[in-house]
């Protein structure tokens, strides 16, 4: 089980991944864009979705094992 001070990284590190992924589209849907920029703000966001998308899998994850525990001592 992951301790407190991990569990409390872990959301930071989620929700800033995911506010600077919100600025990387209002970034892009501005009107000055710049083509060299824009390469390097739709890698950085392929990396932070990619990481969101790790994250929220584990979460899933987790869900589902407490969901079968619950289940698991329910039937007994």
């Amino acid at each position: 089980m992951a301790t407190k001070k991990t569990t409390k990284t872990t959301k930071q590190d989620f929700a800033k991944a995911f506010s600077e992924l919100e600025q990387i589209t209002e970034w892009f849907e501005g009107d000055d864009i710049d083509l060299e920029e824009g390469l390097k703000q739709f890698e950085k966001g392929m990396k932070l979705a990619k990481m969101c998308k790790e994250r929220l899998a584990q979460v899933e994850n987790a869900i589902e094992e407490i969901k079968e525990t619950f289940t698991d001592n329910n039937e007994a």
